[in-house]
């Protein structure tokens, strides 16, 4: 059974960073895409980052290009996302997803990841 836990949401004013992660079991990152998606307030959810190590590419939201960094700790078996920078914009629940896919130059949809995270809180303060 893979379960995906996330923790290192929390409240911060705009310019700060956090790390939000997720540890998961029964399920190992390196060899399918994983990813970070957003989810505000009356809106849909959207995705941030796109990681597969496999082929070591990574896809990045125009919106968080250049502040945000995807990444795995192998010797946890987690998946991070390094925010940095942050605006009121980034606020909302954010879930990790793994899928049994490959990723590369192009887009996992939502409805190709098999398991999600229970989503972790991101507030952004102006």
């Amino acid at each position: 059974q893979v379960q995906l836990v996330e923790s290192g949401g929390a409240s911060v004013q705009a310019g700060g960073s956090l790390r939000p992660s997720c540890a998961a079991s029964g399920y190992t990152y390196n060899n399918y895409c994983s990813g970070w998606f957003c989810q505000a307030p009356g809106k849909e959810r959207e995705v941030v980052a796109q990681i597969y190590t496999g082929r070591g590419t990574t896809r990045y939201a125009d919106s968080v290009k250049g502040r945000f960094t995807i990444s795995h700790d192998n010797a946890k078996n987690t998946l991070t996302l390094q925010m940095t920078s942050l605006k009121p914009e980034d606020t909302g629940m954010y879930y990790c997803a793994a899928a049994l896919k490959f990723c590369g130059s192009w887009w996992l949809r939502p409805n190709d990841y098999n398991f999600w995270g229970q989503g972790t809180q991101v507030t952004v303060s102006s």
